[in-house]
């Protein structure tokens, strides 16, 4: 075991580890609570499989986690620090896989079964799943377990075991029916309590900023833009919200995945897969579908949605800074929900500074920053193997150009760059992604920011062209809507279109001057909400 720790880079144990792996060891019960990313799998992974008979060929070791992709990474770090032990089986058991496939696993022999509640109780029910020699069994995440509402299945499973057993619980926080849990199913249990040091809560930047929600996704787009390198995850409360959320993201080029529980499990760990190896950089999901997530390269947590407690918040923002690493979280209120800011301080200890919606001025450097680290690294990187040749005919061209041309260097090089960029514009329009912001005077009463006053219209920026949409804030229409469908049906990259302003029955959108018939036409054609836009053409002075 010490040369499969050697193999993962561990050196030194965590705090939750010290405390829990003496009396584990022992045998000894245990309650043990630590925030989310402090390592609490390793914590009874390594002393449960210390201590296992790897010649019995039944299952000693049953974890049960709240879902199926905590489960998967559960069992992938069991079967890391199992890596050069001989004999050690390990099996994951959740809905979403082959039913026959895990029989015919169990049957060969596993000593470590990793499930969700579900999928381990229809294994007990059809007494597929053998627990007569079983030694340790690990409840983890039990907070989210009791706001899933499977605290009476976790109940039953307890009552299926035998009565001689090591029993762990693990959680990140203690509500009353998980400590009654534990004061009945577990013996004179060792408590292992590990508070979050001031530096370990530093270590994730928490900001919060504020946008009405007409706004919200505007403020989104612009934030992706500012950030710099790693992988993010938008947490969203429902369904429905990724799915609107992906779209208007992709709509306007960046490479984003859904993560929510209408995704079939096999292509929920693909999308997983790509987060980790960079395929995909933005990942939207619930928090459901995210629980448990372990993904080095997250950088940064947005929360788009306020989640439904402090708890759930506790838990979205521990998916960035894991294990000693640094983070950034940043919250999305809108103005009637400033009143929750203080509740979720509270619970994380520690200010949730302001901050604004990054600007014109701070997009715009972020992109010249991110096209000279793209030159960087192509300048770098050597060429992939096999396209040795096509680069030496590259080097050819240049060297004839800046002969039979006399062209400067910086002049070619510049040359290629705009190349390079083609038709997208390098620097933000300004006002792009502004929308006007709903009155707060009651719902479908108010009269939105802007509209019926007497400074006129906004001014257009040069190179644009404004057209009137039939739709508005009454149809509970969202900007993000009108750049995906925009974008679809003409072909038009999201970035390009200008300024949304939403109205009360009507929208207005600024689109390039100089569209082809093509994209005319199929802005003609374009729905959004099963409405027909019947886009028109504003004079504007």
């Amino acid at each position: 075991m010490l040369e499969a720790l050697d193999q993962c880079g561990y050196t030194q144990p965590s705090p939750i580890q010290q405390a829990a792996i003496p009396d584990l060891l022992l045998g000894r019960d245990l309650v043990g609570q630590a925030q989310t990313g402090t390592g609490k799998t390793a914590a009874f992974a390594l002393p449960l499989l210390a201590r296992l008979d790897p010649d019995h060929r039944g299952p000693q070791i049953l974890v049960l986690t709240p879902t199926r992709e905590l489960a998967i990474q559960v069992s992938e770090s069991f079967q890391r620090y199992a890596a050069c032990s001989t004999g050690v089986q390990v099996l994951a058991l959740y809905g979403g896989s082959d039913f026959r496939d895990q029989i015919h696993r169990l049957r060969r022999g596993v000593q470590v079964i990793v499930g969700t509640p579900g999928r381990v109780m229809d294994h007990l029910r059809q007494g597929t799943l053998e627990t007569s020699g079983l030694r340790a069994f690990v409840l983890d995440e039990a907070d989210e377990m009791l706001r899933m509402g499977f605290i009476d299945d976790v109940q039953w499973i307890l009552e299926q075991l035998p009565e001689q057993r090591q029993v762990v619980l693990f959680s990140a926080t203690m509500p009353p029916e998980i400590r009654r849990i534990a004061q009945r199913h577990l013996r004179e249990p060792a408590e292992v309590i590990i508070r979050t040091q001031r530096n370990d809560a530093a270590r994730i930047r928490q900001r919060h900023l504020i946008a009405p929600p007409a706004q919200k996704l505007a403020a989104l787009q612009r934030v992706l833009e500012a950030h710099g390198r790693g992988g993010v995850i938008i947490f969203a409360r429902t369904k429905a919200v990724t799915v609107t959320v992906a779209e208007a993201l992709e709509a306007s080029g960046t490479a984003c995945a859904v993560l929510n529980g209408d995704i079939p499990q096999t292509l929920r760990e693909r999308t997983i897969e790509r987060l980790k190896d960079g395929r995909v950089d933005v990942l939207v999901a619930t928090d459901v579908a995210a629980r448990g997530l372990d993904v080095d390269r997250i950088g940064l947590v947005i929360n788009y949605d306020v989640p439904f407690d402090s708890e759930a918040y506790v838990h979205r923002i521990g998916r960035t800074g894991r294990a000693g690493r640094e983070g950034e979280a940043i919250l999305f209120l809108t103005p009637r929900e400033r009143r929750l800011l203080h509740g979720l301080e509270r619970a994380v200890g520690q200010a949730i500074e302001p901050m604004e919606v990054p600007g014109d001025g701070t997009i715009n450097q972020r992109r010249l920053d991110r096209l000279q680290e793209r030159l960087l690294e192509h300048l770098e990187q050597p060429p992939a193997p096999g396209r040795q040749e096509e680069v030496a005919l590259m080097e050819e061209i240049i060297l004839r150009v800046c002969r039979e041309r006399d062209v400067a260097p910086e002049r070619l090089a510049l040359a290629a760059l705009r190349l390079a960029q083609g038709d997208q514009p390098l620097l933000v329009a300004p006002t792009s992604f502004h929308v006007a912001e709903r009155s707060p005077r009651g719902e479908g009463q108010g009269r939105p920011e802007g509209s019926g006053r007497s400074e006129g219209p906004v001014p257009l920026p040069a190179g644009m062209v404004r057209y009137r949409v039939d739709i508005g804030w009454r149809h509970r229409v969202k900007p993000g809507q009108l750049v995906g469908a925009i974008a679809g049906d003409t072909g038009l990259e999201g970035r390009r279109i200008g300024r949304i302003t939403i109205l009360a029955d009507h929208s207005t959108v600024d689109l390039p001057e100089g569209l082809s018939e093509r994209q005319l036409d199929g802005l003609q054609r374009c729905r959004v909400m099963q409405r027909e836009l019947r886009p028109r053409r504003l004079e504007v002075g």
